[in-house]
């Protein structure tokens, strides 16, 4: 299953991003959104990104204009027709998701992979939504894109080896690492790492140290690149309430329900740093 066209669907923070990098591996890339100020925002934002790399002198001026020329963006979704592989990178709501991946299973030709960036919704729920389970995977990029280099696979419970192997040369193509897992509730990222800020929550809520202590000690002491609080603060601490909800639904075991003070910081708008106050102020 050769890739050579990408559609992405979302213009934001993790749609321009991957992108970016599927233009930057030489892939055409179409990038559609519902408006067309979220498409310049998403645009501004790529050549943002590529001239600070070709400032670092990582990418020289000739490939950074070419990546950027590689690269449409569109409001219409029919764009993505004769895309080989799109990849989904809409807010995380199912019935968006479901609704998205049936439009798309209408639109794009037979032979088309359809994945998604999810980060917590069911592989097999998002397929159920066409008519094609074995091409529906999940590419779960991490933030930022440009930067990190994992790209978590999620195989559907229908979905071809073929799809799998094509998707995993496509992230290497993209410069990416990826990691295979099965679809389960959080697949393996979020499954072990929410359940981490979630206590970290907890700790706090029950008065065991402050904030800064509690970052510092799980970044000094278990050399973690960021404390759990900040990371739920840029997560955004409604995505780890969802996530928290998927994980105590899925698996039906308490010890994953969300700590009170999360959903109580979620339901005043402390969102952290996309509102500019969480667990500490932006």
């Amino acid at each position: 299953m050769d890739i050579e066209h990408i559609a992405v669907i979302g213009s934001g923070q993790m749609g321009n991003g991957i992108a970016q990098v599927a233009a930057c591996a030489g892939y055409s890339v179409t990038m559609v959104d519902i408006k067309q100020d979220f498409l310049d925002k998403g645009m501004k934002t790529i050549s943002s990104s590529l001239n600070r790399l070709v400032a670092k002198e990582r990418m020289s001026k000739e490939d950074a204009d070419n990546a950027m020329s590689r690269i449409n963006a569109s409001t219409d979704t029919n764009s993505c027709a004769s895309a080989d592989l799109v990849v989904e990178a809409i807010p995380e709501i199912p019935e968006l998701k479901y609704s998205t991946f049936g439009q798309l299973d209408s639109i794009c030709k037979e032979s088309a992979i359809l994945a998604s960036n999810t980060s917590s919704i069911s592989i097999d729920s998002i397929a159920g939504s066409t008519n094609r389970p074995d091409k529906v995977i999940g590419m779960h990029f991490m933030n930022p894109v440009p930067i990190m280099k994992l790209v978590e696979v999620i195989n559907g419970s229908q979905t071809s080896e073929e799809v799998t192997s094509a998707v995993l040369v496509a992230a290497e193509r993209m410069g990416k690492t990826p990691l295979m897992c099965n679809d389960s509730p959080g697949f393996v990222s979020n499954r072990i790492l929410c359940p981490m800020i979630n206590e970290a929550i907890l700790t706090l809520q029950e008065g065991v140290a402050e904030p800064d202590a509690i970052d510092g000690i799980m970044k000094l002491g278990m050399n973690h690149p960021i404390g759990p609080l900040a990371l739920s603060d840029l997560i955004g601490n409604d995505t780890v309430l969802h996530i928290m909800n998927v994980l105590h639904e899925g698996l039906e075991d308490d010890k994953y329900a969300p700590a009170p003070l999360l959903v109580e910081m979620v339901d005043q708008g402390k969102l952290g740093r996309k509102s500019g106050e969480g667990f500490y102020t932006y």
